[in-house]
């Protein structure tokens, strides 16, 4: 064991450095051992420490899923580093900003792109090296070289282990501080909550940059000994394919109205299921119930952040409730504020979701105003997230802060007509979104998306709305479009939506 301690590796790590059983199946059948991925995760803190990187260093990477890639995330926190994934579809132009903010001593990128980002790292003063989804590049030829010994640089609690950039939808991309607490008291929370044992086979088809699949599916894992179906993207036949080899899946809506739309899909595949998780972006009503009437299970949706990692989720126990995403998580507390004022509303109300706990960041990267804007003093963040507590104390995200329309002094929620809306025949999904106004300052402004196959009649549609709303929250604009637009993770950008209607009716 390690004379001294570090938190995250001697929690998830350190204890499998001699456990022979699976950690890894790879999509080529090839399977990694704990004490393999462990040999392999010394290799990389070795790797490191010969490149120079000191504990405290940002580690920057924008590499493919890849056990490798796994592997150097643990090597990082083996050696101390802190580590900061980049999402694998940003161009070099947008890549600039997060080497030049964070300030790493090694940028890893992938062997195709070398070239095009040595001037980039030689100008931000940090090293370069290359790792392919494959296992090639320069970094993988300096760790093959590596012992398989490394001994574990102590951290303390509240030291960092990661750096992640927010999406920047409202402005630059903040970069949220994660601590060893942080990730290893929301890992403890998460395993007791969802029943993660040894006994358990994650299908993992969620990319790794983005904090749910790098660390509430992984950490999960490994804290609870258990192994991973590690596949490098979510591709429909090999997800059907390996499904009957797990027992829990861990995904976002778009991969379930992706297996609901196959006819392979059925509840004989899925019998075998413990647990099925959704999160990173809202789930409809409509998909919990589909899913419920095909398979038998019920989804069980949650919710984070990536300032926080996990808040609240459905009950493991207990009704998993279609449009709220359950209860806080043990040892996170979560109220309903006044955006204005701050203070606590009551039972039904909405407002801003403030949260605190050991999950809670130490507040953004180089930031220390806006960590004070949304950081109060007595540890609770303030989420942006419109959200009401019902009578039993489930919560409900209304949407975000900034997605409030307020026409003629009117408050109006999106996510109520979005509900309407969503339940329409031949409707699939829709986003509302608010519009300049001459008169009310905003008017509401409906995107519909329909199911495969269906004209949608929008008179039909605009006859039930004016039944169904009051004036002022009926849509001024109700438009059909092929798709919403989403991040990597899936989540609807409203912004841009906001940003087209905004040139449209200016």
């Amino acid at each position: 064991m390690n004379e001294m301690p570090n938190p995250l590796f001697d929690k998830l790590f350190e204890p499998h450095t001699a456990n022979v059983s699976s950690f890894l199946s790879l999509a080529d059948g090839e399977v990694i051992s704990y004490s393999e991925f462990l040999g392999q995760t010394a290799q990389y803190a070795n790797a490191l420490a010969t490149i120079g990187v000191l504990p405290g260093d940002r580690v920057a990477v924008q590499i493919e899923k890849s056990a490798q890639a796994l592997a150097l995330y643990a090597g990082c926190i083996q050696a101390g580093a802190i580590f900061l994934p980049l999402n694998t579809a940003y161009t070099a132009a947008e890549l600039e900003y997060f080497l030049t903010d964070s300030g790493p001593a090694l940028f890893v990128c992938d062997p195709e792109v070398n070239k095009k980002m040595t001037p980039m790292s030689e100008a931000c003063g940090c090293a370069l090296r290359t790792l392919g989804a494959d296992g090639s590049g320069s970094l993988s030829d300096l760790v093959s070289s590596q012992s398989t010994q490394f001994k574990t640089v102590p951290r303390a609690m509240d030291d960092l282990a990661a750096l992640i950039y927010t999406s920047g939808t409202t402005g630059r991309s903040k970069g949220a501080m994660l601590t060893h607490r942080n990730l290893l008291s929301n890992a403890e929370a998460l395993v007791e909550c969802w029943r993660f044992t040894s006994d358990d086979v994650l299908l993992h088809a969620l990319p790794i940059f983005h904090s749910h699949g790098l660390f509430v599916a992984t950490n999960v894992i490994l804290l609870a000994g258990g192994a991973m179906i590690f596949l490098p993207k979510f591709d429909q036949d090999v997800v059907l394919g390996r499904l009957p080899e797990a027992t829990t899946m861990m995904g976002v809506p778009t991969f379930y109205t992706r297996l609901l739309n196959d006819t392979r899909f059925t509840a004989a595949l899925t019998g075998h299921m413990r647990l099925f998780i959704s999160g990173s972006a809202p789930l409809l009503s409509e998909t919990h119930e589909l899913f419920e009437a095909r398979t038998g299970h019920r989804i069980l949706e949650r919710y984070g952040m990536t300032e926080t990692s996990m808040n609240t989720s459905n009950p493991y126990d207990g009704e998993r409730r279609a449009g709220t995403v359950g209860f806080a998580l043990p040892g996170v507390e979560v109220k309903i504020c006044d955006p204005e004022t701050g203070i606590e509303l009551k039972q039904g109300e909405i407002g801003v979701l403030e949260v605190r706990g050991p999950n809670v960041f130490k507040g953004y990267w180089k930031m220390p105003d806006k960590t004070r804007a949304e950081l109060r003093e007595d540890g609770f963040f303030i989420t942006g997230d419109l959200s009401r507590l019902d009578a039993e104390g489930y919560v409900h995200i209304v949407g975000r802060g900034k997605d409030l329309i307020i026409s003629g002094g009117y408050n109006i929620y999106p996510k109520e007509i979005e509900v309407l809306l969503d339940a329409q025949d031949g409707v699939l999904e829709s986003a509302v979104v608010g519009a300049p106004h001459p008169d009310f300052g905003e008017s509401v402004i409906a995107i519909l998306v329909a199911k495969p196959g269906v004209l949608l009649d929008i008179r039909v549609i605009e006859t039930v709305v004016t039944n169904s709303l009051a004036g002022f929250k009926r849509p001024r604009l109700i438009e059909v479009m092929d798709a919403l637009p989403r991040n990597a993770m899936g989540k609807v950008q409203k912004n841009q939506l906001r940003e087209y209607y905004l040139r449209v009716f200016k």
